[in-house]
């Protein structure tokens, strides 16, 4: 490992882009609106949103390969090239074609930079470093991701939507250029058998799936034509899985070596990754949606009632990584997370049972949230990188984020759906709408309570004593 004589200050271009990738997710939520008033063309304008998710997760893994073959910070750089050029382009826009054009450019570079940020961490710190460090670029994406919607909701009253891409530009610029001066260029991983090469096949394979199943989970919004069916996705996204499997087996470098996941620890840091994921979206997409829709907040009000799911994961994720710095074991630090979560939504399923009408009952539910999900992230991190061969660490880091994607997509999709028939049986049954709205939000967290079983059952998985500093030299 090399190190950076002021690691400093990369350190803190790093905080940066990860704040601006998780922004750019949901800063669209106040923006889109606008956008679709203002922006000429028939294409709907969720495809704004789903273009960038598909691009972002499409590409994970590949960054994760590419970083192993080639070393993290070209391929860094050339993410967050990607992402600018596309924050560029979506600023200039004239109509929603070329905005959703410009989404899949910014998603390309963006689904990048989580990963990279992570494995530059390894570049420019110790070992013992490296949790807290990690902590907190947890942090910094998961505020990000909660304040996103605040910030698109002022930049859209003081400017104009344009600035909700072009915010990126000066300040990811100006992280390009001091991370191309100060990362350190670390020589790749070798490979034990022969020259790494990238398992291009495996990859369109892994992208024609992951393209067809998120597709599958947003069909309802996107306006496909109608011969294009909700379950013809779906079919051919598991088709294209069960190729990309049969490929992994039969290649001699895969792109996401199945052997990863004979670990159970591996394992269970992916599941965990999945949990976390559904937990976390199931309170950004629906808490805010029930405030404005429900209660009538205004959209900036209702941001400010997520303030304690930012202090718990801003705080916890901090906490934890000390924690892990301390050689706490992994399994304790990831049951007390799941707890957490755990107690989260069944007081969050409680307070829009009794006290509906409350917003802040449900901002205080909201903490222990965070904290369960600011304490989980960096204890998924530190176990997938440290069960993984160093040569595979590169894609090791990258699949977790990767399924917290995808937990999140499959489960706002899935939670959704529960919500909708609800709310129109209880409408049925003469309820008012904001109250048919709460009686629904309880199947949405029972949802999240079913996630953060799951998660405190993997748990178990995870070592029930500190892990060793390195990973091992092979699979």
């Amino acid at each position: 490992m090399t190190t950076s004589p002021s690691p400093r200050l990369p350190f803190a271009m790093l905080m940066l882009l990860l704040a601006l990738g998780a922004l750019d997710q949901t800063i669209l939520a106040t923006a889109a609106p606008v956008m679709a008033r203002e922006l000429a063309g028939s294409w709907p304008i969720a495809w704004v949103f789903s273009a960038y998710l598909l691009a972002a997760t499409v590409v994970i893994t590949l960054y994760g390969r590419l970083a192993d073959v080639r070393g993290c910070k070209p391929i860094l750089l050339l993410a967050l090239g990607l992402f600018l050029l596309g924050s560029l382009a979506c600023a200039l826009a004239a109509d929603l074609r070329q905005v959703v054009l410009a989404r899949a450019l910014q998603g390309a570079g963006g689904g990048g930079l989580m990963t990279l940020c992570m494995l530059a961490v390894t570049e420019l710190f110790p070992v013992e470093e490296q949790g807290v460090r990690k902590s907190l670029l947890g942090a910094a994406y998961g505020v990000a991701t909660v304040f996103g919607p605040l910030a698109g909701s002022w930049l859209v009253q003081a400017l104009s939507w344009h600035w909700a891409f072009l915010v990126n530009v000066p300040l990811g610029a100006l992280a390009w250029a001091v991370l191309a001066r100060t990362l350190p260029a670390a020589p790749p991983a070798r490979a034990t058998d022969g020259p790494a090469s990238i398992d291009y096949a495996g990859a369109l394979l892994l992208a024609l799936a992951l393209a067809a199943l998120l597709l599958a989970t947003q069909h309802a919004r996107l306006g496909l034509p109608a011969w294009v069916t909700a379950g013809l996705l779906a079919v051919l996204g598991a088709t294209c899985t069960l190729g990309f499997l049969w490929r992994q087996h039969r290649a001699r470098q895969p792109l996401l070596p199945l052997s990863l996941f004979a670990h159970k620890a591996y394992a269970a840091a992916s599941l965990l990754a999945v949990a976390s994921g559904v937990a976390l979206y199931a309170a950004v997409a629906f808490v805010p949606q029930y405030l404005q829709t429900g209660l009538q907040l205004a959209p900036t009000r209702a941001a400010w009632h997520l303030a304690p799911l930012m202090a718990g994961l801003t705080v916890a994720a901090i906490a934890s990584g000390r924690l892990l710095r301390a050689r706490w074991p992994a399994a304790r630090l990831a049951r007390l997370a799941s707890a957490a979560m755990l107690l989260a939504f069944g007081l969050l399923a409680a307070a829009v049972r009794w006290w509906p009408q409350q917003p802040l009952a449900l901002s205080a539910a909201l903490a222990p949230l965070g904290a369960g999900l600011g304490a989980m992230f960096p204890v998924v991190t530190m176990v997938a990188q440290r069960t993984a061969p160093a040569r595979h660490t590169g894609v090791a880091t990258a699949v977790p984020v990767m399924l917290r994607s995808l937990g999140g997509a499959f489960g706002v999709a899935l939670l959704a759906l529960l919500l909708s028939h609800d709310v129109t049986a209880q409408m049925r049954a003469l309820h008012g709408a904001a109250e048919a709205f709460a009686h629904g939000l309880q199947q949405v967290f029972g949802g999240g309570m079913a996630a953060a079983l799951l998660a405190l059952g993997a748990s178990g998985w995870l070592p029930g004593r500190p892990q060793a500093a390195a990973a091992p030299a092979d699979a």
